[in-house]
């Protein structure tokens, strides 16, 4: 399905916050994910009543692969295990899943699991569930620009406009199954992107929670959305009131 063709918000979440919560607890932090794992069965749920169109969770940075093995596996194992738990609720409840990252260097189990669920999902309509595993925006970007440069070797040859074909092309590349971030979420209190959907993010409005994801719900994600439709967004343009004004102001110069 084209992007063209779906409907809603595209709203992205950087799910942090579920080692230091289970910390807090004298938990290892395994359970945090564990817990990390049914918060995104109730905001999944929540973002399709919502009919939010499309939402993004990074459930696995490529910087994450630093951690210690057993965390690792550990969390390949839990993402796993959530696909194959999930699967039928996905597809009844409408949601298609896509995955999104280096798929070609994690576990077979987990390709499997991945493979399975997208298939089972496919025609599902009413939300796009994307999940970034073993994920780099830079990465992602690169590989973009590099086949740009392909695609566009002899076309764009001593053009002056030869930068914005490129910029095209990556953008492409990039949002052309489901546009750019709108509103952008993070838990767990930090304030930074952390190598996520950063061309997506370009124009997209930023919610910072202090909680961390564990446990955030429904009406957390109830609220922010709910203040992303108070923002002004202006795309680099200004407001009609303002832009009306500056145009009287230029007559009286005159």
């Amino acid at each position: 399905m084209a992007f063209e063709e779906r409907k809603g918000l595209h709203v992205a979440i950087i799910m942090d916050g579920n080692g230091r919560w289970a910390k807090r607890r004298g938990l290892p932090r395994v359970a945090g994910h564990r817990a990390g794992v049914a918060a995104v069965r109730r905001v999944v749920e929540r973002a399709a009543e919502l009919e939010i169109g499309t939402l993004t969770v990074y459930a696995f940075s490529a910087d994450n692969w630093r951690r210690p093995p057993s965390e690792v596996r550990s969390l390949m194992g839990l993402i796993a295990a959530y696909l194959r738990i999930e699967c039928a609720r996905l597809r009844d409840q409408g949601v298609r899943l896509e995955a999104i990252g280096r798929l070609d260097r994690i576990p077979g189990i987990l390709q499997r699991a991945i493979t399975n669920t997208e298939a089972a999902t496919a025609g599902g309509e009413r939300l796009t569930l994307r999940v970034a595993i073993d994920y780099s925006a830079r990465e992602a970007i690169a590989r973009a620009a590099a086949g740009a440069l392909v695609a566009a070797d002899r076309l764009i040859a001593n053009r002056p406009d030869a930068p914005e074909v490129i910029e095209r092309l990556i953008s492409e590349d990039l949002t052309a199954q489901c546009g750019d971030v709108d509103l952008l979420i993070r838990t767990g209190g930090e304030k930074r992107l952390s190598d996520f959907l950063l061309w997506e993010c370009a124009y997209a409005e930023f919610y910072f929670s202090d909680r961390m994801w564990p446990e955030f719900g429904a009406a957390d994600l109830d609220e922010a959305v709910r203040e992303f439709g108070h923002r002004e967004r202006r795309f680099g343009t200004v407001p009609a009131a303002a832009s009306t004004s500056v145009e009287e102001q230029a007559g009286s110069v005159q």
